[in-house]
């Protein structure tokens, strides 16, 4: 290996090194979220899928945590760390198999400089934490499959490789048949060969097989999770909405890091302009796998409000494209770098970011929220978000021990939600560390999974207890949601979270004494089928 390729992989290995350490301490350190902590819950209880997302999250969180022996925010959040440091080395092989290991080496560092990558994939716990890995694994066995016009032996086993990956990416989130699209695109336009070979259907069939039981559950589920996702982007009922696409556009290019985004931008006038030279059409394809996604949920984003990270893996191809320019920019400058300015520029953006966002959260640098009255106190501090549950957790307990030495509460008391978040925040943090049932009663819009957690646990008799618990940064009265079916609710205690010695956000516990009808069991069948 020439001395300068040996330079890249120790730059490349100390990258992935120190990546790794960084996510995995602030991984330690950082509360769940609403999503993590309701993704626990699909490793709580694993199914073939769930109501609103397919179900390989909780096979990861299954897999890292060994069936939750180990339960904390580390282990439940191991898999992002992985598979985030596996993804770094695929990317660079990717851009060095395409143009060579600066290529690569730029690739890694801009993909690494992602906060959607870093933060998003690579920290918390989510469907995109799986989704990303088989994008990346996708890319490489395209790449390694489609631009071969003499259809190898070597390439047909890629492309069945490919679809292996891409239907392992769709069972972590739905977004990922875009890279199927990618592929069908660059078949058609560039090599036809591929329709006469029956590798490239048996790859097809893979897929599909790989859907097959979420298709299952959903036969027997009405459907309900395909019906919930196209619901989310139906436009039918809207008018055009600039506020949400700028909110859409503008969050792509944060998540994404704005230096990024700007390389991105610069590498594609430069394809289009014909100054980048393609090799075996590479580019093609990941313009293929990459536009159409971000295309089609900018349209939606006219109508309906979206979320930047659902288009987060197809940046993960547009990288790679910028990549390929730095490389051939400095090349042609004859200044070739291991560093170069975007590179530096790329990574400070994102150490900036991370050192704001971890003393937010935990100092409140910035005052979000001018809220003074107790029932309305943090509701603008949405990092908050992140913070008090474990405290919320501890002083609750105080409450409930008293409650049972005085015999004010039924040792068997539950404690009942609205919505599912914050019902996952209060079972990881709250129930699960005192052992007692969560329910969530709401319609099933409201609760999701909990519909089908409500049944495991069983189901609230006549005669019994539980706590209500609601924050001041989302209050909900009990006397309103559940009045009718408690013989009496009172208000027990307020729980003041305090930050920096501050008081930015409170808990009210409500008890709810003596269950009068039993047929609060059935209150998440209001919506469901509708």
């Amino acid at each position: 290996m020439r001395q300068s390729n040996i330079k890249i992989y120790r730059i490349l290995f100390w990258l992935i090194v120190v990546s790794t350490i960084l996510r995995g301490v602030l991984a330690s350190v950082i509360e769940f979220g609403n999503d993590e902590v309701y993704y626990w819950t699909y490793a709580l209880y694993p199914d073939l899928s769930h109501f609103d997302h397919p179900p390989m999250v909780g096979f990861v969180i299954q897999m890292f945590s060994l069936d939750l022996l180990f339960q904390d925010e580390f282990f439940i959040r191991l898999g992002s760390i992985v598979f985030g440091s596996v993804n770094i080395y695929l990317i660079f092989i990717i851009a060095k198999k395409i143009n060579g290991s600066i290529a690569g080496l730029y690739a890694a560092f801009l993909y690494t400089s992602s906060i959607y990558v870093f933060v998003i994939c690579g920290i918390f716990i989510l469907p995109d934490t799986p989704q990303n890995l088989f994008w990346l694994l996708g890319i490489y066995f395209f790449v390694s499959s489609l631009p071969d016009k003499q259809l190898s032996s070597k390439s047909r086993k890629n492309l069945l490789l490919a679809g292996l990956v891409c239907g392992l990416g769709v069972i972590s989130k739905h977004t990922s048949v875009f890279l199927w699209l990618g592929a069908v695109l660059f078949i058609v336009f560039y090599n036809r060969k591929w329709l006469k070979a029956k590798q490239f259907y048996f790859a097809i069939i893979i897929s599909l097989l790989c859907l097959l039981p979420v298709v299952w559950w959903n036969y027997h589920n009405d459907f309900i999770s395909f019906t919930y996702q196209g619901e989310r982007v139906n436009v039918s009922d809207s008018g055009v909405r600039f506020d949400y696409f700028f909110t859409e556009l503008f969050g792509q290019i944060l998540y994404n890091n704005p230096v990024n985004f700007i390389i991105i931008i610069l590498a594609l006038i430069a394809f289009f302009r014909k100054k980048i030279p393609t090799k075996n059409y590479y580019i093609e394809f990941l313009l293929f796998s990459a536009l159409p996604l971000i295309s089609i949920f900018l349209i939606f984003s006219l109508f309906r409000s979206t979320l930047p990270h659902w288009t987060g893996p197809a940046y993960s191809s547009l990288i790679i494209i910028a990549s390929v320019f730095l490389s051939n920019f400095y090349s042609k400058k004859n200044k070739t770098k291991l560093f170069p300015l975007p590179i530096k520029l790329s990574i400070s953006f994102l150490i900036i970011v991370i050192a704001l966002s971890v003393g937010q959260i935990n100092f409140g640098l910035i005052s979000l929220d001018k809220n003074t009255k107790p029932q309305k106190l943090g509701e603008n501090d949405f990092s908050l978000d992140l913070y008090g549950w474990e405290e919320l957790g501890e002083k609750f307990e105080k409450i409930r021990n008293n409650d049972l030495a005085n015999n004010i509460m039924n040792s068997d008391a539950a404690i009942i939600s609205y919505r599912w978040f914050p019902a996952a925040n209060l079972d990881y943090y709250v129930a699960r560390p005192l052992e007692m049932r969560l329910f969530a009663f709401n319609k099933l819009e409201k609760i999701h999974k909990y519909a089908w957690i409500n049944k495991y646990r069983g189901k609230l008799e006549k005669g019994m207890d539980a706590y209500f618990i609601t924050s001041s940064r989302d209050y909900f009265s009990p006397f309103e949601l559940y009045g009718k079916y408690f013989a009496a609710i009172e208000a027990a205690d307020t729980i003041n979270i305090f930050r920096d010695n501050k008081n930015v956000l409170n808990y009210f516990i409500f008890r709810m004494k003596d269950l009068k009808n039993e047929s609060i069991n059935c209150m998440e069948q209001i919506s469901y089928g509708n």
